[in-house]
C-alpha cells in the first residue's frame, strides 16, 4: 500500500494519492482513506456519509468487474483526492477492461422495489450522492471514474 502526497504549484491545494491490489479486503482502507480527507475539509457528516458511500460503490465496482478474466498479478487500484476550493475531487482509476457508461440506464426504482432485487445500483447511487460524475475509458490503459463533491456555502 503507497500513500502519497503532493502539493499541486497552481493553487496549493493537496492531492492524498493511494495505490492497493484491488481485493475487497482493502475497501476500509479506502473508506477511511478518503472520509479522513473529507472530514478535514470541512463536510458536514451528511456529505462525509454520502462521499464514503460512493467511493465504496465505484471501488467495489472496479474489485467486482473490472480484472474479471485477467491473468496478470497486476490488479491494482488508484485512488486519488484532490482538495478543491469549492469541494474534493475524488478520482478512482484502473487497468481492467473498462465499461461503457453510457450503456448503463437507470434503474426503474418502482420495477427495482416489487422484484425485491439486489444490486445494480451502483453507478445510480455515486450520480445521486456526488454532485459531478464523469468516466474515462481506455481499457487495459486507464479507466476512471472522478466524482466531485462541493462544499455546501452557510446561508
Amino acid at each position: 500500500m503507497k500513500i502519497r502526497k503532493t502539493q499541486t504549484s497552481s493553487n496549493k491545494k493537496k492531492v492524498y494519492r493511494l495505490r492497493l491490489p484491488a481485493e475487497t479486503r482493502n475497501l476500509d482502507i479506502i473508506r477511511k482513506f478518503v472520509v479522513g480527507i473529507a472530514e478535514q475539509c470541512g463536510f458536514s457528516e451528511e456529505d462525509v456519509y454520502n462521499i464514503e458511500l460512493a467511493v465504496d460503490e465505484a471501488a467495489s465496482n472496479v474489485i467486482k468487474h473490472a480484472y474479471t478474466h485477467q491473468t496478470s498479478n497486476e490488479k491494482i487500484i488508484d485512488v486519488a483526492v484532490r482538495e478543491r476550493s469549492d469541494g474534493l475531487e475524488i478520482v478512482i482509476g484502473d487497468k481492467g477492461k473498462g465499461f461503457d457508461p453510457q450503456a448503463v440506464k437507470p434503474p426503474d426504482m418502482g420495477e427495482y422495489m416489487k422484484k425485491l432485487k439486489s444490486g445494480g445500483l451502483g453507478l445510480y447511487l455515486i450520480k445521486k450522492l456526488m454532485d459531478k460524475v464523469s468516466f474515462r475509458m481506455r481499457p487495459g490503459v486507464r479507466n476512471e471514474i472522478r466524482m466531485i463533491k462541493y462544499l455546501k456555502q452557510d446561508g
